[in-house]
């Protein structure tokens, strides 16, 4: 009788042991909560530019309100659907309130099914729309958006810097899918990535960089438009189609 109390002990502890193990395990492997910073990220230097639950710090390009075609929904900033590929009255493009020169941004995004938007950074507040001012990190959903094979060799499609150089690899997950992107803007050297791989590099205000914009429909729209600003906003566009943005964090640099 002794030895069968002492084994049922025995295996009460085993199986506690066990239970202790996954709990621990499923602490360990619980996943980080959106729009936040991790103790590592704030100690080196990272600050987010959206908490999850507000639009501080947002704002319409050009105006000094955050616009009604923009929503906050489940911890993402969102840009309501119009149908309008210019943007709506109520909505239109949004710009973070504070000039970045150097900088290291992250975010996701994810698209509706054929639609697009796109990330801006450096921007200048001059002009009416933003991408007459600055260059673009292209969303896309590249399986469905009529534009998306328009562009010479996929400079159109997601990751691209739109209308000039395209995304290598094209490693964009489709619409309804977030997607994580990261621009490195270091003096004239900007870099772009996307779902962890580097997808492409250049060098502003180079011969190069003349030689290649005035090839591109952007002279037409703004004939100083190779003239990037050395700092300027980080902004985001309403094409008229539903576009979720979340876990927006930079770093200067």
């Amino acid at each position: 009788m002794r030895e069968i109390k002492v084994l049922s002990l025995l295996s009460c502890l085993v199986f506690l042991s066990l239970m202790l193990t996954n709990c621990s395990q499923k602490k360990l492997i619980q996943p980080k909560k959106e729009n936040t910073l991790t103790q590592i990220e704030k100690a080196d230097g990272w600050i987010l530019l959206f908490d999850g639950q507000t639009s501080d710090g947002w704002r319409a390009y050009k105006k000094d309100y955050f616009p009604s075609g923009w929503i906050i929904e489940q911890g993402a900033i969102k840009c309501l659907a119009s149908g309008n590929t210019g943007g709506s009255t109520e909505g239109g493009d949004i710009i973070y309130n504070q000039k970045y020169d150097n900088f290291h941004l992250k975010l996701d995004w994810k698209i509706s099914k054929a639609g697009n938007s796109g990330v801006f950074y450096r921007a200048k507040e001059k002009l009416d729309y933003i991408w007459k001012t600055a260059p673009e990190f292209q969303i896309l959903d590249n399986e469905n958006y009529s534009d998306a094979d328009l562009g010479v060799g996929n400079k159109r499609k997601a990751g691209a810097l739109y209308d000039l150089i395209s995304a290598v690899p094209q490693n964009a997950n489709k619409y309804g899918e977030w997607n994580q992107i990261e621009i490195l803007a270091q003096n004239d050297l900007i870099t772009y990535k996307m779902n962890g791989e580097k997808i492409l590099s250049f060098r502003l205000w180079t011969q190069k960089w003349n030689d290649m914009v005035a090839k591109s429909k952007f002279p037409e729209l703004n004939p100083d438009w190779a003239n990037v600003a050395k700092n300027g906003y980080i902004g985001f566009q309403d094409h008229g189609d539903n576009v979720w943005f979340r876990n927006i964090k930079i770093k200067e640099l």
